[in-house]
């Protein structure tokens, strides 16, 4: 079994999921998506941005869609939001870009998850390492990262 944080703490809290190696590292949703056998809509791609005063916030989105910063900036309350840079990203979340899940971080975070999330029945979430994903049932990650919801796709 893969140990990340990630992992660590699906177990922990006894969440069922699936492991899903990949025979190489995915750099993009589209070759994760192939390297697990699953339809790019069923990934949960994950970003986190962060505001000027400071509020880091995770946005979940499906892996065919991209975040609208402004969207999430005008639920938060915020004036200017941004995708953070790599080096934020591993110092807030503990993870790498490309491996963060909005489970198992460093510190708990804001999570807004996209409307059209909630029409999956099963998502594929990043395991915190390159080289597999995560399956799981999308009402336990709902249950796990208790997100606010909200159109902010593009």
């Amino acid at each position: 079994m893969l140990d990340t944080p990630v992992t660590r703490f699906l177990q922990q809290e006894g969440i069922p999921f699936l492991l899903l190696p990949h025979s190489q590292p995915a750099r993009t949703i589209e070759e994760a998506a192939q390297a697990r056998g699953v339809s790019p809509e069923l990934m949960v791609k994950t970003i986190l941005l962060r505001d000027m005063g400071g509020l880091h916030v995770l946005a979940c989105v499906p892996g065919t869609r991209q975040v609208d910063p402004k969207k999430v900036r005008g639920l938060f309350g915020c004036r200017r939001m941004t995708c953070a840079d790599a080096k934020d990203v591993e110092a807030v979340t503990g993870l790498k870009i490309g491996t963060v899940a909005p489970v198992g971080l460093k510190h708990p975070l804001p999570v807004i998850f996209d409307e059209s999330l909630k029409s999956c029945t099963r998502v594929n979430i990043s395991s915190g390492n390159q080289m597999a994903g995560i399956e799981l049932a999308f009402q336990d990650l709902a249950l796990l990262c208790k997100p606010c919801f909200g159109d902010i796709c593009r």
